[in-house]
């Protein structure tokens, strides 16, 4: 059987920082749309994953890990001669700071003719990214075919924004993010990138913005105080749970998969949003992107817990 959430992004291998201030580092897996479809996995969805790794010791090992993760990989290409993306995480005062290695990686050099459109019709849903299409021109342009083929074949559309500045100026992020989400039916941006991309302040117009748009669902994450769940005929903020937090790396990731997941299970996206939001938290409480990211039965007995 086909993936019902097929994931189209870029893998990175993962450095975490362990220590502050200290060069001690944790290798793990990353990249927003792998981290998606892992969650998601964890959530008891069906996935799969597509674009392209290096054929190197990194690829191989992302490889592995989506296999052991029950994630389908037979649309995922590993290229010859080319590299997988790295990023390294420090931690400071300020939070948490990314330094990345991905300059002509497999995955921004994916072209259009590259997507595996059969796949691609035949899931539920497909979950793109801005870094998806902020990585090469080329990637973008893989993107929006990506998104043409779902959309011509009635496949949903889930869109998070996760604006990177460093990869992008704004004024073409907010060209290439806005005309993406006007084709999206699941817009999952956080609130500080919605405000730089729409230029709207408060969570209800921003709703509004992607509502507008098209959009049928906006599930607008709003850190700590959970997320502001947002259909045509309802909207209302959804709380999340407390936990004792010290790596926030991916938790917007695990938001998207467990949303997904959870939405696709009950068809009702304000649960999907509660279940969302616990998972993300629930992932903020161990190092890397990865590793914390929690299974089902983890987060429905912290929402037990937490009442």
């Amino acid at each position: 059987m086909p993936p019902d959430i097929l994931c189209f992004g870029e893998p990175l291998g993962e450095f975490n920082q362990t220590r502050p201030g200290e060069p001690s580092y944790l290798f793990g897996f990353g990249g927003d749309t792998s981290n998606c479809a892992i969650a998601a996995a964890r959530s008891g969805a069906s996935v799969g994953v597509i674009g392209a790794v290096g054929d190197d010791t990194f690829g191989r090992d992302f490889f592995r890990l989506w296999q052991a993760e029950g994630i389908d990989i037979s649309a995922m290409r590993m290229v010859e001669g080319r590299q997988t993306g790295l990023y390294f995480v420090t931690h400071g005062p300020d939070g948490h700071e990314f330094s990345y290695r991905r300059a002509g990686s497999a995955a921004a050099l994916v072209q259009p003719e590259d997507v595996p459109l059969d796949a691609i019709r035949r899931a539920k849903v497909l979950h793109v990214s801005g870094i998806s299409q902020a990585i090469s021109p080329n990637a973008s342009d893989a993107v929006l075919a990506a998104i043409r083929a779902a959309k011509a074949a009635g496949v949903t559309v889930s869109y998070d924004t996760n604006l990177r500045l460093r990869l992008w100026p704004i004024e073409r992020a907010r060209e290439v993010t806005n005309a993406a989400m006007r084709e999206a039916d699941i817009a999952l941006p956080g609130l500080d990138d919605a405000r730089q991309l729409t230029g709207r302040d408060t969570p209800d117009a921003i709703a509004d913005f992607y509502l507008e748009g098209g959009s049928r669902i906006v599930a607008l994450t709003l850190g700590k105080e959970g997320a502001l769940i947002a259909t045509p005929d309802a909207r209302r903020i959804v709380p999340s749970i407390t936990v004792a937090a010290v790596d926030a790396t991916g938790a917007g990731d695990c938001f998207d998969g467990a949303f997904l997941a959870e939405w696709l299970r009950t068809g009702d996206p304000f649960r999907a949003g509660r279940y969302a939001c616990a998972a993300a938290a629930f992932s903020t409480t161990g190092y890397g992107a990865v590793a914390p990211l929690p299974r089902r039965e983890a987060v429905l007995a912290a929402m037990e817990k937490a009442g």
